[in-house]
């Protein structure tokens, strides 16, 4: 099969533009001339890709599907360039990002402007949401995700710690008082994450254990959980960076400190299975583990040395 590079981005820019000769004059090529070119990629590919009309051109079921793939083939050839160049001008595309809602807002979305300062002929779709998409399935290429991944055939980077917590507000604390212990907690309104019923903390000596929790109020959104803990409702479990601007004003406060909230959560950036890495994910990869290592709630807490008796004299 031969098939040529610039008619398969004629025809993309057909598909986008809905007109041949549009097209083709971004290409320099008369309408005819363009028109040549659909047609042998036609005969190329073995099917019709366009239906014609004297106003219009559309695609047609054989061209919707070729031209998901006439996309895919022209970024990875534009990243093979890139790559082999090294320059961050030729570092391009769209990057399609998938992170949950709390993650997003606060630890990308802030650092975006500096990322396409650096690398401007990249463009950048971020999809939040709390739910678990599949990046092959829907065209992403990265997803961050925070916990233990499932095993899987993708591939993942882990980039920082995302160290948890168990919170309530002053108020709260001041109508039910505070849990001094995990079996306490099977006396306060705790706000569980979808169908979530036990909490696992790693003691003071090293052991696991299991707190059976009951409340009156799930959701499967993050951002839910903080903001009812805010209101008052009840005890939470939360990274602390989704929090971290709650702590220092006060208006979330720590419980059980001396307990290691489980599993001890990371962050990841998890890409297709693909064998090359395209260069606008490894470089906004980079990018990002770079300014999570300057996120002081992302450092794993400092677990204070045990006390030890000095030798009488």
């Amino acid at each position: 099969m031969d098939l040529d590079l610039k008619s398969v981005k004629l025809f993309v820019r057909v598909a986008a533009l809905g007109a041949i000769g549009r097209a083709g004059a971004e290409f320099g090529l008369s309408a005819t001339a363009a028109t040549q070119r659909i047609r042998a990629l036609e005969g190329v590919v073995g099917a019709q890709l366009l239906h014609r009309t004297t106003r219009a051109v559309s695609l047609s079921a054989d061209g919707e599907v070729f031209l998901a793939h006439a996309k895919r083939i022209i970024a990875d050839v534009e990243d093979a360039f890139a790559d082999m160049q090294g320059n961050p001008e030729t570092i391009q595309g769209e990057l399609r990002i998938a992170s949950s809602a709390s993650f997003g807002r606060k630890l990308i979305a802030p650092f975006v402007h500096e990322f396409l300062a650096t690398y401007p002929s990249v463009s950048i779709q971020l999809d939040m949401s709390d739910g678990v998409v599949d990046i092959v399935e829907q065209g992403f290429d990265l997803a961050i995700r925070l916990g233990e991944l499932a095993p899987s055939t993708l591939k993942a980077r882990a980039l920082a710690e995302s160290p948890r917590m168990v919170v309530a507000s002053p108020g709260y604390i001041e109508r039910h008082g505070r849990p001094e212990s995990l079996g306490a907690l099977k006396q306060h309104n705790c706000l569980a994450r979808a169908d979530i019923r036990t909490w696992r903390f790693r003691g003071p000596g090293g052991d696991t254990i299991e707190a059976r929790i009951a409340g009156n109020f799930a959701t499967n959104l993050a951002e839910g959980i903080t903001e009812a803990a805010l209101s008052g409702l009840g005890v939470a479990r939360k990274c602390r960076w989704e929090i971290a601007e709650h702590l220092e004003a006060g208006t979330l406060v720590p419980l059980l400190e001396d307990h290691t909230v489980l599993p001890e959560w990371r962050i990841f950036a998890v890409r297709s299975p693909a064998p090359q890495t395209p260069p606008r994910v490894r470089a906004f990869t980079d990018f990002l583990a770079a300014k999570l290592k300057n996120v002081p709630a992302l450092a794993p807490k400092e677990v204070a040395p045990p006390e030890r008796s000095e030798p009488a004299t």
